[in-house]
């Protein structure tokens, strides 16, 4: 190829000077500290703030219904509560530092091949800088005024012409890198950020969490002759009993309204889809029309266009010398574009309710959170006799055997460690989470076709009202909330409300 294949680029090479320019002096723009994790935090708790409140107000419900005698276990109540609390936000701490480190990681990873990338085309810009300065300062114009061989030019400009489109992938190329360095700087500060305000979180809850055991241990002290009083009353068992038969009550009423209104969010939810794809479908059909109309028009035009030309000309094919006064057929514009003038462009539809069928409002998170979702997997109905235990340890209690002089058991108690890990039996969603008399922190799963699994006396509630698990999952983890005399796990299983025995679903 001859050096007139080089010329040409002054505009391009410009622009890769500049480029170049800019990415040796450019600094590092400053960023923020507010991280899309704390922006999503707070969003979910106000989410979730919402659904708590229902519940809260389910359980004052129940409560209602209760004598005003004090319950000793009451005055726990508030530190068990915060145990479980610190305890699940430790764990949440540490699943999120993992997941951050892990995409740090992959952020340095990524950044190292887009620095690569780009030290690479710079360097092929600043080859592209020294032809050019080889070339010189030749364009087109002086190369087709040369006198050289016609074909020649034509092959060179040809040439000229691949070459400068290459030019000019390899700086859209460069900007795009470049882009996605800043992205990728961005990401992985965002990602430092998190983990500093992680570990400033840790070292909160863990002061926190030691703080609230100490106190649970001297208000354990102080009421342990009360709570074991309590305990042997059978009244308390009872009206325990009934608290949490009237828990599953309302519960179950709170779950079917839900429901009610999460079908109606789906059916909601369809219909303005319906509705988007009619009007995007008239709108195609109406710009569609137009265009065909506006096709029609300038046909229309062209030919009365010619139609005048051809009037204005005389019979040995020359032009009339035109009047002293313009012809009223030369001075008007053609009737056929005053008919058809050229159509605005088509609007873009919004669907709108009908006036008989007024829009309903959309349903909040908080009162659908408990819709039942379709478990994964079997049914659960078909999983009786395979369910694994949810902790390990030892029976002490059956189902259906005497609570002293109290009623029977409507679960089973399973004594195990302190913190021993409580796992979900079957998949499901959380649809309780809290502190409840007589069953400390408890955890309620729903595992679909009214069939839900309680979980008791537990330390910590490692699930939030709303979470799906799978079978397995840990959801909590054992300990003797609610004034309970030993470690362990209470369970039950119910079926639309009523307590059933487990021996027959679970492996113990």
């Amino acid at each position: 190829m001859s050096p007139s294949s080089f010329r040409g680029w002054r505009g391009a090479a410009t622009s890769a000077a500049l480029l170049l320019m800019m990415l040796n002096g450019a600094q590092a723009a400053p960023f923020s500290k507010t991280t899309e994790r704390s922006k999503q935090k707070a969003a979910a708790e106000a989410e979730r703030a919402g659904l708590q409140q229902k519940l809260s107000a389910l359980k004052k419900d129940i409560g209602k219904t209760e004598s005003a005698k004090d319950d000793a276990a009451d005055t726990l109540a508030e530190s068990e509560q915060a145990i479980s609390d610190a305890n699940r936000s430790l764990r949440d701490l540490a699943q999120e530092q993992g997941d951050t480190n892990t995409k740090l990681q992959q952020l340095a990873v990524e950044h190292d091949k887009l620095a690569a990338t780009v030290a690479q085309q710079k360097q092929q810009l600043a080859k592209l800088l020294r032809d050019q300065y080889v070339a010189g300062n030749e364009d087109r114009i002086k190369l087709l005024l040369s006198g050289d061989n016609p074909n020649r030019i034509n092959r060179d400009l040809q040439m000229m012409s691949y070459v400068s489109q290459a030019q000019a992938r390899l700086l859209d190329s460069l900007r795009a890198n470049l882009k996605a360095v800043e992205v990728n700087q961005a990401e992985a500060q965002n990602a430092k950020d998190e983990l500093q305000e992680i570990a400033a979180e840790e070292m909160e809850q863990k002061a926190k969490l030691e703080q609230e055991k100490t106190r649970r241990a001297n208000l354990l002290a102080s009421l342990s002759k009360k709570l074991v009083a309590q305990r042997k009353e059978a009244g308390n068992v009872e009206r325990d009993e009934q608290r949490l038969t009237g828990l599953v009550d309302k519960l179950g009423k709170l779950i079917q309204e839900q429901a009610i209104a999460a079908a109606a969010e789906k059916k909601r939810q369809e219909q303005l889809a319906a509705a988007r794809a009619r009007a995007d479908a008239e709108a195609k059909a109406k710009a569609e029309a137009e265009a065909r109309a506006l096709a029609k028009a300038k046909v229309a035009a062209e030919a009365e266009r010619q139609r005048l030309a051809k009037a204005n000309t005389g019979k040995s094919g020359t032009i009339k010398p035109a009047p002293s006064k313009p012809a009223t057929i030369e001075t008007e514009p053609p009737k056929v574009a005053q008919q058809q003038p050229p159509p605005k462009p088509p609007e873009p539809l919004k669907p709108a309710p009908r006036e008989e069928e007024p829009a309903k409002p959309a349903a909040k998170a908080a009162d659908i959170a408990l819709a039942p979702a379709v478990p994964s997997g079997a049914p659960f109905v078909s999983l009786k006799g395979q369910l694994r235990p949810p902790v390990s340890g030892k029976i002490a209690a059956k189902f259906g055997t005497k609570r002293g002089d109290g009623p029977s058991w409507k679960g089973v108690f399973i004594r195990t460690g302190e913190g021993a890990e409580i796992r979900s039996v079957a998949s499901g969603k959380v649809i309780f989470s809290d502190w409840l008399r007589g069953f400390g922190n408890m955890i309620i799963v729903d595992h679909g076709g009214q069939y839900w699994s309680i979980y008791g006396n537990c330390e910590s509630l490692l699930k939030r009202v709303g979470d799906v698990v799978k079978p397995g999952d840990s959801i909590a983890s054992a300990g003797n909330s609610g004034g309970n005399e030993e470690s362990g796990l209470y369970f039950e299983l119910r079926h639309q409300g009523t307590a059933f025995d487990p021996a027959g679903w679970v492996k113990f």
